[in-house]
């Protein structure tokens, strides 16, 4: 299969596919004028990255999920610990996102947004740094 057809069955941009060649997670054959050739296990390695990728695994899990799941042996504890990490990792963005959130729609909320010049969005964002001096 060639590179064109892998992009239609996986969804995955050609560039994302010899992205994935060049770090080394498939390795499709070659044929004599240079030309990638994609054998199904490609194929199906690569709709596994795809999905991975999709919940937000970075490619070095991906990496490791992608030799455990071809690891016939793996202990489903070490994919398991895998997922964990990245689901804290998921949690403490939404946190941050949130408190972020909070903090803006707070900002947004004391702004009277009509023609005056004074802005409580500008003013918090402009606030004094704890050693005394002002930002900008």
């Amino acid at each position: 299969m060639n590179i064109k057809s892998v992009s239609e069955a996986t969804g995955l941009p050609a560039k994302t596919i010899r992205y994935y060649e060049e770090v080394g997670l498939v390795r499709p054959s070659r044929q004599g004028n240079g030309y990638r050739v994609f054998s199904n296990s490609d194929v199906h390695k690569l709709a596994f990255l795809a999905r991975s990728r999709s919940l937000g695994f970075p490619v070095e899990s991906c990496r490791s999920l992608l030799a455990l799941y071809e690891d016939q042996e793996r202990a489903s504890a070490d994919v398991k610990a895998i997922a964990e990490q990245h689901l804290a990792e998921i949690d403490q963005k939404l946190a941050e996102l949130t408190a972020m959130r909070q903090t803006l729609s707070t900002m947004v909320r004391s702004c009277a947004g009509d023609n005056r010049p004074d802005c409580p969005i500008l003013s918090d964002l402009a606030q004094e740094f704890d050693d005394g001096t002002k930002a900008g």
